[in-house]
């Protein structure tokens, strides 16, 4: 029964919006992660995250997907994935562009396992973005090992 309700779905043209997590490699906190993104926007006009291989949920990541950074293990803050466009790597070989909004939102801190490259996180298993209940002045270290005790 199961089976049949998820071909149903699957057929149905019916999109469940799902996101990417991604380390942020060479980002020491979520400041040098602004920083670097303000300095690539302010000179190419807009934030390209470029990969190897095109995601095959490409549907699934632009009907609301973000792309979730890891910085120093711990999933700290998204960015919404505008589109997906062709790339070109640095050496000249065809890449995906992951095309970002601006706006880099702060999300509740959570440890992760690094992994190489870049993983689909689904919607239930996404992090709450940071609300007004004072965890944002937290450094997110903190927040994610009181997370992870269950304190917060």
């Amino acid at each position: 029964m199961k089976v049949f309700s998820l071909v149903w779905v699957l057929n149905s043209g019916i999109l469940m919006t799902v996101h990417l997590k991604k380390l942020s490699v060479g980002s020491t906190s979520l400041d040098s992660l602004r920083e670097w993104q303000a300095l690539r926007l302010a000179h190419e006009g807009k934030l390209v995250h470029v990969t190897r291989n095109k995601p095959r949920r490409a549907d699934e990541l632009l009907d609301g997907g973000s792309i979730y950074w890891i910085i120093k293990g711990v999933m700290t803050a998204r960015q919404q994935i505008i589109d997906l466009v062709e790339a070109q790597r640095l050496d000249g070989t065809p890449a995906c562009g992951i095309v970002l909004a601006p706006e880099i939102i702060q999300v509740a801190p959570t440890k992760m396992r690094i992994f190489q490259g870049w993983r689909y996180l689904e919607m239930a298993d996404a992090p709450p973005d940071i609300g007004a209940d004072g965890e944002a002045d937290m450094p997110t270290e903190l927040a994610a090992e009181l997370r992870d005790l269950g304190i917060l």
